[in-house]
């Protein structure tokens, strides 16, 4: 936990008897409620968009090489973006942050929708990081200065919730602008959605912000910027030297290294890395469920286009009963009661994750149905319902009202964190069983040559899982 500082965000709840809204959508919330929805659907509509465009974007581009790159060069510049987010939040409130990220991110889209080659294409994704990473953290900053600690469930149930209607249009839609007017204009219209939180969240975020001023006067933590653009530094020479796979990968390998490992240490909670009880192991497991999660699903659409000959379209809807099941996991941790099972419903959820992930593996033996990925996939989604809105509202209990922002960063860092590492090991493993390569050469045509490097990731995200079930225990503080 971070030092308090006395120029830190004022998060205090609203004390229950000056609390008349009620609930989230009450009349004292109901505004900044829609607001900071309307943000999440923004950008939950650009991830199942993007999903399912993706591998035909990466075909088009000569960069199936570069595919797993695409989803965590995203991540890697988040890291350093997270920290931004919440030291800036703590000393100024999340208004600037959360309107700059909004901002960065779109032009984002821009930039990966006009890309001419893979790399750019990267790069474009690396500015939506940054953007993203801003928005998240500020979010999260939001929720804890202006609810009291009874809503935050309902709030992250309804972060949840949000994901539900671009999980059923956002495949749909992508798909059929992806196959009739080309991938492209997936990424240069859904800037446009940029309008709506832009409308919604102004003024009801302003008017929080003057319902809880904040005490300004500190300037930024050099040390934690220097140790953030370590990070994502660190990180993307990673991720280059996996893509090289190479003896000359080794130099970037271990510059990486040296950067990254120092950096996450000084980011995260003390006992971060070794799962200590409490708010360590919290953090730790947001990003052993992200990771984890989203490194199969960066892979199941390519997988269903590559092996069993699906369009795009079909291969992005395996995804929507993820999305649709992820909002019921969530729904069910916000329920009166269920307080008291927060760990039991962790380990439950990561439980859950692994079996869908081994279930969607099914889908590479020809005899199996295509429609099970989908199934798999609406079991994984309820246990990352169940686990990270478990662990968010965990992480608000244990941290003090003054490191509220830097908390949120920590638990923001770790889920980038998991995601940079177990996407980008997903991608290397792809590209060294062949699975680029040969993807391409059967396009369509149900190949059987890359279903080894699909199994193998599967499998590995399958153990990942399971190792974060066998560590929930310890989210009870000693």
């Amino acid at each position: 936990m971070t030092t308090a500082s006395p120029t830190s965000v004022d998060s205090r709840p609203i004390p229950l008897e000056n609390d008349p809204g009620g609930g989230v959508l009450g009349g004292r919330y109901r505004a900044l409620t829609l607001g900071i929805v309307s943000v999440v659907l923004l950008l939950a509509f650009e991830a199942t968009a993007v999903n399912t465009a993706m591998p035909v974007a990466a075909r088009q581009l000569d960069g199936l090489g570069l595919y797993a790159f695409a989803f965590s060069g995203y991540f890697t510049t988040t890291l350093f973006a997270l920290v931004v987010s919440g030291q800036w939040c703590d000393r100024r409130g999340p208004l600037q942050p959360l309107f700059t990220g909004i901002a960065v991110f779109g032009a984002g889209l821009v930039v990966a929708g006009a890309a001419p080659d893979m790399w750019l294409f990267v790069a474009g994704r690396a500015i939506q990081g940054l953007g993203g990473g801003l928005v998240i953290v500020a979010l999260y900053v939001v929720v804890g200065r202006a609810y009291p600690e009874r809503l935050r469930p309902a709030v992250f149930a309804a972060f949840s919730a949000a994901w539900v209607l671009p999980s059923i249009v956002g495949p749909v839609v992508s798909g059929a602008v992806t196959q009739h007017l080309g991938w492209r204009w997936v990424f240069l219209t859904v800037p446009v959605l940029i309008l709506l939180p832009l409308a919604v969240m102004g003024p009801a975020l302003r008017r929080s912000e003057r319902d809880h001023p904040v005490l300004k006067g500190a300037d930024f933590d050099r040390r934690r910027t220097v140790l953030a653009a370590m990070a994502a530094l660190g990180a993307g020479l990673l991720q280059y030297a996996g893509q090289r796979l190479d003896l000359i990968g080794l130099l970037p390998a271990v510059a990486g290294a040296a950067l990254l490992l120092p950096a996450v240490l000084g980011l995260l909670p003390t006992g971060t890395l070794r799962a200590g009880r409490g708010l360590p192991t919290v953090i730790l497991l947001r990003g052993v469920a992200a990771g984890a999660f989203f490194a199969t699903e960066a892979f199941i659409p390519l997988m269903m286009v590559t092996q069993r000959g699906l369009s795009p379209t079909l291969a992005g809807l395996t995804l929507t009963s993820g999305g649709l099941s992820w909002a019921l996991g969530s729904w069910l941790q916000g329920r009166p009661g269920a307080e008291r099972y927060r760990e039991a419903m962790i380990r439950g959820g990561f439980v859950l994750t692994a079996v869908a992930i081994a279930g969607a593996a099914l889908v590479l033996v020809p005899a199996v149905p295509a429609w099970v990925a989908a199934v798999a996939w609406a079991v994984g989604g309820i246990g990352m319902g169940l686990t990270v809105a478990s662990i968010s509202v965990l992480m608000m209990k244990l941290s003090a009202p003054e490191d509220a922002g830097a908390n949120s960063a920590s638990l923001q860092m770790s889920d980038a964190l998991g995601n940079v590492l177990l996407v980008g090991l997903a991608g290397v493993l792809f590209s060294a069983l062949g699975g680029g390569s040969v993807a391409a050469a059967h396009e369509g045509a149900g190949g059987t040559g890359s279903a080894g490097a699909f199994a193998v990731i599967f499998l590995t995200m399958t153990g990942v899982a399971l190792l974060g079930a066998l560590v929930s225990g310890r989210v009870r503080r000693a």
